[in-house]
């Protein structure tokens, strides 16, 4: 018998391997036709499995799309951590932040999208409304830590981290969707990237 393959956790749910599939084939069906157009047959097609399969895992398309979040903005924040850890100093850790937030152009494009239908069905649907408080405790947690230790290291100034992290998420979030904008969106990448850290910089009190 072969070994048992490791169950994934993702926010307080725990999913075997095959549910980890299907979040994770939710999430390319999600970037390439928006929420709006989510059907469980679809998640089923890109896995290759039977929609009862999907149905088995998740009992509905509003669970689906929540552990799919959940999902997309922890490992976000993983890969934002992994990118710091080697940081020397606050300076460092914006440009590394900001280096792991702006990984590629057709990356950050695929999961802003995802994450504008995140706010939209938040703001318009109230069973969806806990996706709001699932942005904000794990964007604004880590952006509050970052600045908590920036200060604590006397790299940056806030009298007030959690509203400076609030203000940290509206800059990075609000670079984002200018650049979704451009029609050079491929090309402009990097330059909205150093724009972003520099501002972060200015923010947080920090030499740019």
């Amino acid at each position: 018998m072969g070994a048992e393959v490791a169950t994934r956790q993702v926010g307080d749910e725990t999913l075997s391997p095959r549910a980890y599939a299907l979040v994770r084939s939710a999430y390319r069906v999600i970037t390439r036709q928006g929420s709006h157009r989510l059907s469980l047959q679809d998640v089923a097609d890109q896995a290759g499995v039977s929609k009862g399969m999907v149905l088995y895992y998740f009992k509905s398309k509003e669970h689906l799309f929540l552990v799919t979040m959940r999902w997309a903005l922890e490992r976000t924040e993983a890969r934002i951590r992994q990118r710091m850890a080697g940081a020397a100093d606050p300076g460092q850790a914006i440009a590394a932040l900001v280096d792991a937030v702006f990984v590629g152009p057709e990356q950050n494009r695929d999961f802003y999208l995802l994450y504008l239908d995140l706010i939209e069905h938040a703001a318009r649907v109230p069973s969806f409304g806990r996706l709001s408080g699932m942005a904000h405790e794990i964007i604004n947690g880590l952006y509050e830590e970052v600045i908590r230790d920036g200060v604590a290291a006397g790299g940056l100034r806030a009298e007030d981290p959690a509203a400076a992290a609030a203000a940290m998420r509206a800059l990075i979030e609000g670079t984002f969707l200018v650049w979704l904008q451009r029609e050079d969106w491929k090309t402009s990448h990097a330059e909205f990237k150093a724009l972003c850290e520099r501002n972060l910089l200015l923010l947080l009190g920090a030499e740019p």
